[in-house]
């Protein structure tokens, strides 16, 4: 193992815990904001009430992404300054762009949020919480988009006296297919997780404390379900789109979450397989026909490049090298994150059915299954985000920079080695913190605040 291993490693680490708090901020910033303006429409207590309750625990999540977000960027100077001289000047942009407009506009308005009840009009503090649930989720997108540029670069050239990539047309970088598409991917899987944050809490409430407010907690439990329902139509739609962009710029991905290693037509989706990987072949191998050529090229018959022509071709392109990614952990990546995210999509369906006409589930059971969804949902994001940053490699800008040529090359394995274990820690702690105050908060009624 050396610097280059660790400091993959760390990146890795702290990017998968940074994103436990991202999509609850981007969906819970949106139900807050909802929550608010049916107590503004209605009049009706119960939705004031529910608005501090989630509202608090919407504070909460926030804090700790700013907080565990700072140390993600330092990250690029630290242990990937190569990486950060050559795309600099076109990475910078998006990130520069979410920093002073998206980030100001969001931190600026939740603070007149939280001070502002009972100082500003009734209306104004409404304006304030959804200025900062736009703010969040126009962050995602410039973040998303300098991401999107890494695994399709556009509107950019290398400057042949610097070998540094200049940015020569923003707009092509900030409306890239893969932006666009992998933004509608994330705020749809983000709002899952929101919603079904929502019917967790609501169904410990109701499942535990049964007692108090039960019209409340039916309420947004039945807010959540929805959410989480329309949500993932969302993410079944996007999903399918890239599927489709993995097919015409991540070809390797694509085959390698597949576990496809010789082209075919038609190709059938792998449902199960048990793979050698040093034979480039599936032992066992489940499918059902057709699907994969479908899903990636909108023809049941149409031909999907396996691993082996994919890294033929990138040899001949790029020269000698290993350009197939860690095919067992794309390929369960994948399946966990769409059997996850099914399951948790599957609890909101069910649910909505289960509370029609004012009912509410008698068993018990059903409220475990409920909160179960939380945890899933959380864990297909996770897995989403493993198929596309491992998807990528070896290369951290496709075709452009390897990822073994953008760790900084002044720094040790010993001053990576120690760093992980410091950010392992402080984030072991963080995270103590984090579920003792929510636990805290999902655990005190929700009472009148903040009347105008």
């Amino acid at each position: 193992m050396d610097a280059l291993d660790l400091a993959r490693w760390q990146f890795g680490i702290t990017t998968v815990y940074h994103f436990l708090f991202v999509p609850l901020t981007i969906g819970l910033s949106v139900v807050v904001a909802a929550l608010q303006t049916a107590w503004h429409r209605t009049g009706r207590a119960e939705y004031l009430r529910a608005t501090h309750f989630f509202g608090r625990l919407f504070l909460i999540n926030f804090a700790m992404g700013v907080v565990t977000g700072i140390v993600q960027e330092f990250q690029f100077g630290m242990n990937w300054s190569a990486y950060s001289t050559f795309v600099g000047d076109v990475f910078g942009a998006p990130l520069a762009l979410e920093a002073l407009l998206a980030f100001f506009l969001e931190s600026t308005f939740i603070g007149l949020w939280i001070f502002g009840w009972d100082r500003l009009p009734k209306r104004a503090h409404l304006a304030t919480i959804w200025a900062a649930a736009i703010g969040s989720n126009l962050s995602a997108y410039f973040i998303l988009a300098a991401n999107a540029w890494m695994r399709h670069p556009v509107g950019y050239e290398v400057d042949e006296t610097t070998g540094r990539a200049r940015m020569t047309d923003l707009a092509a970088v900030l409306t890239n297919d893969q932006a666009w598409s992998t933004y509608l991917h994330v705020l749809g899987a983000s709002f899952v997780v929101a919603g079904l944050f929502v019917v967790a809490v609501s169904a410990y409430r109701l499942l535990r404390h049964p007692e108090h407010d039960r019209d409340l907690f039916r309420r947004t439990l039945r807010a959540g379900l929805l959410t989480t329902a329309v949500a993932g139509v969302v993410v079944t739609v996007s999903g399918d789109h890239q599927a489709k962009l993995a097919a015409e710029y991540e070809p390797m991905k694509l085959a390698a979450a597949e576990a496809l290693w010789e082209s075919e037509s038609p190709a059938g989706f792998s449902l199960f397989a048990v793979g050698d990987v040093e034979g480039s072949r599936n032992v066992v191998n489940v499918q059902v026909p057709y699907l994969l050529s479908f899903l990636a090229t909108g023809d049941p018959a149409g031909t999907v490049e396996g691993i082996t022509d994919v890294q033929e071709r990138f040899e001949a392109q790029f020269g000698p090298g290993d350009y197939v990614p860690n095919v067992p952990v794309l390929y369960w990546a994948f399946r966990l994150m769409m059997g996850l995210g099914l399951a948790g999509v599957g609890i909101g369906v069910l649910g909505l059915w289960l509370t029609r006409r004012g009912r509410l589930p008698d068993r018990g059971w059903m409220y475990g299954v409920a909160m179960l969804g939380l945890p899933a949902a959380l864990a297909a994001n996770i897995c989403g985000w493993l198929l596309t940053e491992i998807g990528r490699q070896p290369w951290t800008v496709a075709g452009e920079l390897l990822t073994a040529a953008s760790v900084s090359p002044g720094v040790s394995l010993g001053e990576v080695a120690f760093s992980l274990s410091v950010f392992t820690l402080l984030y072991g702690a963080l995270a103590v913190v984090e579920v003792r105050l929510l636990w805290r908060y999902v655990q005190v009624r929700p009472v009148l605040e903040g009347v105008h």
